[in-house]
């Protein structure tokens, strides 16, 4: 049994059908597929906090994490020292958290209205937000002293 001439034609035609899509599927990339969703964008840098203290230390972004100001030392060397105080006018947030990234820092001191000491995993990891108790600081806090380094460096 020979195959027709319509049977060939069809052939031919899902030959060039699968070249086609085979070779198109990098261009597909720009479709919207309804499983595949964008990464969400990082919260916008705020301004809450002076920070104070070593050089560059104004360079440690802060964010809205619902209500939560955190801000971000996740870039901070091994060791070093903060100041933060609340913009001229304005009053502390009623939450502060303190992102570190496990490993590069082994514990965070904090000295406001309370004395804290907040250890940090010593295994590396993603970036952790370490929120400040109630009490740790007062609306009458002049400021937040927090220094960081090796678990050793702090008595």
């Amino acid at each position: 049994m020979r195959a027709g001439p319509e049977r060939r034609v069809w052939a031919r035609a899902a030959i060039i059908a699968v070249v086609a899509l085979g070779g198109g599927c990098g261009h597909l990339s720009g479709l919207h597929w309804p499983w595949h969703h964008k990464p969400a964008a990082p919260p916008p840098p705020v301004h809450e906090l002076d920070i104070g203290g070593a050089p560059g230390a104004d360079s440690y972004p802060q964010y809205w994490k619902r209500n939560t100001l955190v801000v971000d030392l996740s870039a901070a060397a091994s060791t070093g020292a903060i100041t933060l105080k609340p913009v001229a006018g304005t009053s502390w947030p009623v939450r502060i958290a303190l992102r570190v990234t496990p490993g590069s820092i082994s514990v965070l001191e904090v000295r406001a209205a309370q004395r804290v000491i907040l250890p940090v995993s010593t295994s590396a990891g993603k970036p952790i937000d370490l929120e400040l108790a109630p009490g740790v600081y007062t609306p009458q806090t002049p400021d937040i002293r927090v220094s960081w380094g090796p678990s050793t460096a702090v008595p």
